[in-house]
């Protein structure tokens, strides 16, 4: 079994180390900030070089740009602390842009990169469920997949370095496209009267039934905003979207509506809670009280 460094024990790196250590390997875990820990079999660490030292893999999971800049291209940083014996895997959900920036820095040092976000959220992340779209080298994935797969469902291999980042905005939009389209449904069939019980009862077994409409759709109704993937977490996908669609010139009127929505929600406070609180300012633009 492989030796890793993992570098991020929030909402995510947590259930991604328990499964690490799970499936048998030896885990030095790191976090940016100092916080009480109880993760079986874990050695938590002090600094990042005790985490990287000797390592086959180091795998990190962090919250935007600026932490990941900060953890990896800073002075005595994580590239600093790694050589050629390491594989770099970043799980987190960047800027395509500085993902290939930190690429080019790991192989000017002959150190094998990927970039792996994943998704899913605290649960899929709990339950060894995630779903990884993977970035670089062919060879160097097929060789980390003993590290990918106790963390995943699946893994999906995109092809060259970048490809990863790139397909997780891709994949980011759909999701909001579809908290948006549940709350402007929800919203419409609370202003006619329906049933929303039995509003999810049709969404569950159509030709565009979904996980997150079922999901999300009962914890609404319940008044459940409870976070497994914060707002504040989605606003910054959402601006990632808007950026890397502006780059390209690839049209996003939907995103861009729907983003509109959550800055709402998160100037209303609700930005702590889960992303599915973008449905509380839709049905308070409707007039109506989804929970209720």
């Amino acid at each position: 079994m492989a030796k890793i460094g993992f570098l991020g024990l929030g909402t995510m790196g947590r259930g991604m180390v328990k499964n690490l250590v799970l499936a048998g390997h030896d885990v030095t875990a790191w976090n940016r900030n100092a916080l009480a820990v109880d993760l079986i079999g874990v050695n938590v660490v002090g600094s990042i070089s005790e985490a990287a030292f000797g390592a086959d893999y180091v795998m990190y999971c962090l919250s935007d740009d600026i932490a990941v800049r900060a953890v990896v291209t800073s002075p005595g940083g994580l590239m600093d602390n790694v050589d050629s014996q390491t594989v770099v895997i970043d799980l987190s959900t960047i800027d395509p842009l500085t993902s290939a920036e930190i690429s080019k820095g790991f192989l000017a040092k002959n150190i094998e990169f990927l970039d792996a976000p994943v998704f899913g959220s605290k649960g899929e992340a709990n339950n060894g469920g995630l779903w990884i779209v993977v970035g670089g080298a062919r060879q160097v994935y097929e060789k980390a997949l003993e590290v990918l797969e106790p963390i995943s469902e699946t893994t999906h291999y995109m092809g060259a370095s970048g490809n990863g980042a790139q397909m997780k905005l891709v994949g980011n939009l759909i999701v909001a496209a579809q908290l948006e389209a549940l709350g402007e449904a929800l919203t419409l069939a609370k202003n006619a009267d329906l049933n929303l019980q039995d509003v999810l009862g049709v969404l569950r077994v159509t030709d565009f039934k979904s996980p997150i409409f079922d999901g999300v759709g009962a914890a609404v109704l319940n008044g459940d905003y409870s976070p497994s993937f914060a707002l504040n977490l989605m606003l910054k996908d959402a601006l990632l979207v808007q950026a890397f669609a502006g780059r390209l010139g690839s049209p996003i009127p939907g995103t861009e509506a729907t983003l509109n929505n959550i800055r709402d929600a998160v100037m209303a406070g609700w930005g702590d809670e889960n992303a599915s609180a973008i449905i509380k300012v839709i049905a308070q633009k409707g007039g109506v009280d989804l929970g209720s």
